[in-house]
């Protein structure tokens, strides 16, 4: 197959695109250019996509003896996940840019123009695996590798997007043996630290990076009841479950830490409570879209069982979920039977999840199967419901 490896200056997108012309495809490797700030450099494993990234890239194909470009995403990178994460934060929810970022970038716009100029699939050194079905088509599993595990951030790719894309890491049983085999192949970037934090925000400081963005505006901070416990300079600035930098002045009732378990930007007011009010037991969400073709129970809203994850490496725990129409009806030629449909998905939670906030990711899973996602639009406390 023609294949474009999207080469990102780090190890995995490096043994990815290796494995590739190992196994005789035609490779091709391209950097994306996400940031015009020239000089941006990488601070260990802080940040990425920086021009220190792009170089090791272009070593790593030189090595693999592939051709190499430099494709200039960066105004779309601003517009679809940079400005998008500022939005969700504007409106009192908490995003996650890297699901942004494969949904609109990397498997959107990437694989669009791949296949544009005659590529077959889209090479990636995420670790997650596709498998076809007894009927050939594609599903989106879980990596042989739980600890580094990247399906979760992959729950948003559509049917047609798996078909076009390549995980040659899939089965690799450790991290650790990747390395080895960057090193073995002479590549540079064996020993390179993976990359965390927002890769926009290299310095960790998210809040600082959203106070230049966002206007803050100082505000009440309430408890469960609603009673004034204290201020805040601006509700944005805080996320569902933290506890730190609440300064309160009235101290709890029963003496102990209180979190903050919802946002609240129409009224700007920040709300706070006990730790075990921020247990969530049924989640709400929208722009719902299913990896690979839905289970039979989707188009039928029947409800299903399956397990739920809200973070890239959060335990999933077991649920029942079905789809409900928009209008509120459960069913029926109304509910969602393919990717982009109109309904909203109901999430009821066997076991409690903690600090679930609005703006999240809900991926749903059946054995190690992505079934599909949305984005959390309410989660709900039923015990907080009952006060």
């Amino acid at each position: 197959m023609r294949v474009l490896a999207a080469m990102s200056g780090g190890v995995d997108s490096a043994v990815a695109a290796a494995r590739a012309v190992e196994a005789g495809h035609d490779v091709v490797g391209v950097h994306l250019a996400l940031s015009r700030m020239p000089g941006t450099l990488r601070t260990g494993s802080r940040g990425c996509c920086t021009i220190e990234d792009s170089r090791d890239a272009w070593r790593a194909c030189d090595v693999l003896g592939i051709p190499y470009y430099v494709w200039d995403f960066s105004e779309r990178f601003k517009e679809d996940v940079v400005q998008d994460f500022i939005d969700e934060y504007a409106a009192g929810r908490t995003p996650n840019p890297c699901m942004r970022c494969n949904e609109r970038i990397k498997f959107a716009a990437l694989l669009e123009k791949a296949i544009a100029l005659g590529f077959d699939a889209v090479c990636t050194g995420h670790y997650a695996k596709v498998i076809s079905d007894a009927d050939g088509n594609p599903e989106l599993h879980r990596a042989a590798d739980w600890a580094k595990d990247q399906s979760y951030v992959l729950g948003v790719l559509t049917h047609e997007q798996l078909k076009h894309s390549m995980f040659p890491l899939a089965d690799t049983p450790s991290k650790a043996e990747v390395r080895a085999e960057a090193e073995r192949r002479g590549l540079s970037v064996a020993n390179k630290p993976d990359s965390h934090d927002i890769c926009f925000i290299p310095d960790g400081d998210t809040a600082g990076w959203l106070a230049e963005k966002i206007e803050m505006t100082t505000g009440d901070v309430v408890d469960e009841s609603g009673a004034k416990v204290g201020e805040h300079p601006g509700a944005n600035a805080f996320t569902v479950g933290q506890r730190r930098g609440l300064k309160l002045g009235t101290p709890a009732a029963d003496g102990k830490p209180r979190f903050v378990l919802e946002i609240r930007p129409k009224e700007n007011k920040v709300v706070v409570g006990p730790e075990a009010l921020l247990a969530i037991d049924e989640i709400r969400g929208i722009k719902v879209s299913w990896a690979g073709l839905p289970i039979a129970e989707v188009p039928t809203g029947e409800e299903f069982p399956c397990y739920a994850q809200v973070r890239a490496h959060g335990d999933p725990v077991p649920a029942k979920a079905h789809m409900e129409r928009a209008d509120g009806g459960d069913g029926g030629t109304g509910a969602v039977a393919t990717n982009g449909g109109q309904g909203n998905l109901v999430v009821t939670l066997t076991e409690p999840l903690r600090g679930v906030a609005p703006g999240q990711t809900v991926v749903l899973y059946q054995g190690t199967r992505v079934l599909g996602q949305a984005t959390i639009d309410t989660a709900r406390s039923l015990q907080r419901a009952a006060l």
